[in-house]
């Protein structure tokens, strides 16, 4: 059985009060949704005699939500955002279908990207929408098909499939290390450290790796990624652990340089992840199948 059309308000109400939440102010929302402020007060007023719920506060003119709506729209913001979403991906979906991937900004840009040219070669009539997301997210709330994922994949509900594996190598500027690199990993903990977030104790697992005991926790400056931390190790201002996939090209040119030789594999790998439920969509199915062959162990990464 439906719900009451009661429950049911219209989208162009729910949009005013979601963007004067966003925006703060009538005049603002009125510029976003092209409409005149007396527009935008009418749907307002409409919306909260259809819901029976004082949904705004008007002070000397100024609107703000009261406490009631500010909830009611943290609960409705996430379903706007995907029916505006669905709405695009209806109208510019190709007849070959498509497939909205999340992927991980280094990985998708260094390691998937040199190889799309070839499943566009091979399957000219599926686009491959990518959408970046560094933390973990929900496939139910989140209109994906698949992502590439880092670690060892939790979700409930879905199938992987390895990509490869991460191996990390210390590197830093030549300038940081005037007399070459250490003779021993522990010299290192003599070095600034750098940090990436998503990685919080991948410094710690390499020195174990290496035999090295050292401090549970590591002084050093934290970076969100790896281009960010990459710019900072380039900079000199200290040693990062990055995989070799994003370091290859500047250790090839001697902008950076290895502090100690020993690249090691991490615990976590790369994996293409997708919701069971969508298994046997046919435009993920050949996009994954695609992938498989691209996961096979390789030396470097592809120009």
């Amino acid at each position: 059985m439906l719900t009451s059309r009661k429950f049911f308000p219209s989208l162009s109400s729910l949009r005013a009060l979601e963007a004067l939440d966003r925006l703060g102010s009538a005049s603002a929302v009125a510029e976003e949704l092209a409409l005149t402020q007396s527009a935008v007060s009418r749907q307002l007023q409409t919306l909260e005699g259809q819901m029976g719920v004082e949904l705004i506060r008007r002070d000397r003119k100024r609107l703000s939500l009261t406490p009631a709506a500010q909830d009611y729209v943290t609960e409705i913001r996430e379903a706007l955002n995907r029916i505006a979403q669905a709405s695009l991906r209806l109208q510019v979906a190709p007849a070959g279908g498509t497939v909205n991937l999340a992927i991980l900004p280094t990985f998708g840009m260094r390691w998937l990207m040199p190889r799309l040219p070839e499943f566009s070669r091979l399957h000219p009539d599926i686009t491959i929408n990518m959408t970046t997301r560094l933390r973990p997210f929900n496939f139910a709330s989140e209109p994906f098909d698949a992502a590439l994922h880092f670690g060892e994949p939790d979700w409930p509900g879905t199938d992987r499939l390895l990509l490869r594996a991460e191996r990390v190598l210390p590197v830093c500027a030549p300038g940081l290390l005037p007399h070459g690199a250490p003779k021993s990993p522990a010299d290192l903990l003599r070095l600034p450290l750098l940090h990436i977030q998503t990685r919080p104790r991948a410094w710690q697992d390499w020195f174990a790796q290496m035999g090295v005991t050292c401090p549970e926790t590591l002084p050093g400056t934290l970076y969100d990624q790896f281009a960010t931390i990459g710019q900072a190790a380039l900079h000199g201002l200290g040693v990062a652990l990055l995989p070799n996939y994003v370091v290859e090209q500047d250790l090839a040119t001697g902008r950076l340089v290895a502090a100690y030789p020993d690249a090691v594999e991490t615990l976590g790998a790369y994996y293409l992840v997708w919701p069971r439920a969508r298994g046997n969509d046919p435009s993920l199915r050949a996009f994954r199948h695609w992938l498989a062959a691209q996961a096979e162990p390789e030396e470097g990464l592809p120009r």
